[in-house]
């Protein structure tokens, strides 16, 4: 094959992975490049900053597998960084190509503008070495094509976002093309010499169990095992919980699946049960304080075997590189059913459940307590469901999930304003999976993100993104007058945690949406009613946006009332 341009060769690396569309924002040493992204039949979004494109990069990057942000050098990367690092924390695989000035100005040591003034170039690829689990600059031809396909390996492998450096002499440069017919492969896991004594144990361990429990976390996603867990769960009917990481990930259609786990935080029937099993098989475990109800939902079993990125963990005992996917794979093959406690019926224990909103008084505020269960009857088979930082990331967890859902709450970055462009990206990934027949339920699939009033002015400029690149999402406002996890964790009534008072419903207009995008707003129950119900008969194509307005020191039930409840204690004995 007749060599190419090492910009062109690098789009179509991407391309060949799946990725479809490109996110960033042009800047003068990134304009060369953005030339080859529409030849190598990629598509440009084009976002409103840098720190959106990053996030809805990562929201891509969780539904497609792969994602891909181009930044200018400096000041464009630099916006990113923050989305780059909440990437690398919740193992999003996220490509950062950054454009950058040329070879000989840099070896030159040219003071050029974005940067310092002071011929250092490479204070930004330091920073970004703490975020990213591999990086890379193309400096010569001879090695650049080797050079790119090994970051991309890196990022799949490890299901994390890498750090790419293009100088701009270097974008019309000429590679190997030869190369382009060999596709890029992850390396397959390798039996270790003690492989068969683990699954020996972790046999052993499940016959011997009398009240045994699945933990499914968000871990499980890098690990590739979602699957076969699914596998194990149906073919044992363990009783099954998840993290907040791992909502989502499972048929929570199943009769086994309890729900998200809160440990002393939820209900104490359920907390019961959960410290008297005698086993947990933990998958994916990501033991973060946000994503544990700060370390309390993490399961106190007799025994418990991990199944994490660096190995397998039985009790005291790891086992550094067995690979979890092939001990799952050998224990569906190996495991002896009539040796496996079966629970004949499952505990009588609380799950979630939807809620009508025409069963509550129909003129009575809208509360936290029940709003979940009643926005919950939005979601259908196929969706994305979003729940940014705060209130409506709480909520998100107590909704029942349909089949084929998948779930994004807050787990350990906590950036917020992650949600509303992590929902465009998302919402293109799925859209290009829908044209390609390979997304569930293709006719009426969607996007719901649901997003507090604060954490909707952090990156309310995404919405434009979506309307510009026609999105089948519904946005659901909480608006309860600012921030109000903050207020339950810290000065409920203190001004920072206030925020200006937007004309939400204006804003799609504002963005450019058509004339006819359905925005409404509730205060009741009644008022709640009517969106629904006209929701369900009108055209959900495109954007919606609705308003649900609460009041400010209204929380969820569970562990943020107890936080405000705490705070209001504080203060009476102050």
């Amino acid at each position: 094959m007749a060599p190419v341009k090492l910009a062109h060769y690098l789009f179509t690396r991407l391309r060949q992975l799946g990725v479809e569309s490109i996110h960033g924002v042009p800047g003068d040493f990134n304009l060369t490049m953005l030339d080859h992204v529409e030849p190598a039949g990629l598509n440009w979004v084009g976002n409103a900053n840098e720190l959106n494109a990053a996030y809805a990069a990562d929201g891509y990057s969780r539904i497609k597998g792969l994602g891909a942000i181009v930044t200018t050098f400096g000041v464009g990367e630099l916006s990113a960084i923050n989305a780059i690092a909440g990437a690398y924390a919740e193992f999003a695989p996220v490509v950062h190509i950054v454009g950058i000035p040329a070879r000989q100005i840099q070896e030159e040591r040219i003071r050029v503008h974005h940067t310092l003034n002071d011929g250092e170039f490479k204070r930004f690829s330091q920073m970004h070495a703490h975020v990213t689990i591999a990086q890379a600059r193309l400096w010569d031809p001879l090695t650049s094509a080797e050079q790119v396909d090994n970051i991309l390996v890196q990022c799949l492998l490890h299901c994390r976002p890498v750090y790419l450096e293009l100088p701009v002499d270097m974008v019309d440069a000429f590679v190997s093309g030869e190369r382009l017919q060999t596709p890029i492969l992850i390396p397959e896991p390798l039996p270790t010499h003690n492989l068969d004594d683990v699954v020996l144990k972790i046999i052993s361990k499940i016959e011997a169990a009398k009240q045994p429990i699945v933990y499914m976390d968000g871990e499980s996603r890098p690990l590739r095992i979602i699957e076969e867990v699914q596998q194990f769960v149906s073919m044992t009917k363990w009783p099954t919980i998840a993290s907040p990481f791992g909502k989502g990930l499972l048929d929570e259609t199943e009769p086994n699946f309890l729900g998200v786990y809160q440990g002393k935080f939820g209900a104490k029937v359920v907390h019961d049960f959960v410290t008297e099993t005698d086993l947990a098989l933990c998958f994916g475990p990501h033991y973060s304080g946000t994503n544990t109800y700060m370390w309390n939902s993490i399961p106190q079993s007799k025994e418990t075997i991990e199944f994490t990125t660096s190995g397998v963990k039985i009790g005291p005992e790891f086992y550094r590189d067995v690979s979890p996917k092939l001990v799952l794979s050998r224990l569906l093959e190996e495991l002896n059913m009539s040796k496996i406690t079966a629970y004949s019926s499952m505990p009588d224990l609380p799950r979630y459940q939807l809620l009508a909103p025409s069963s509550i008084p129909a003129d009575d505020i809208i509360k936290q307590d029940k709003v979940w269960k009643v926005l919950g009857n939005l979601i259908q088979p196929g969706d994305i469901v979003m729940g940014e930082t705060g209130t409506p990331g709480f909520g998100v967890r107590e909704m029942p999930m349909q089949k084929h859902c998948r779930v994004f709450s807050h787990v350990t970055w906590l950036s917020i304003g992650y949600m509303l462009p992590a929902a465009q990206g998302a919402a293109l990934a799925q859209k290009e999976l829908i044209a390609a027949s390979k997304w569930h339920n293709n006719n009426t699939a969607k996007t719901i993100l649901f997003i507090g009033d604060g954490s909707f002015q952090m990156t309310a400029q995404e919405m434009s993104t979506m309307i510009k690149h026609n999105l089948d999402v519904v946005i659901v406002l909480i608006n309860n007058d600012g921030y109000s996890i903050e207020r339950f964790i810290h000065g409920r009534k203190q001004g920072y945690n206030d925020v200006a008072r937007w004309r939400y419903l204006e804003a799609p207009s504002f963005f450019g949406a058509p004339k006819d995008t359905y925005t409404a707003s509730a205060q009741t129950w009644s008022e709640l009613n009517t969106i629904l119900e006209k929701y369900k008969t009108e055209n959900t194509k495109g954007l919606s946006m609705f308003e649900v307005i609460m009041e400010r020191e209204d929380a969820p039930t569970g562990q943020l009332q107890k936080v405000l409840e705490m705070q209001i204690e504080r203060e009476l004995k102050n």
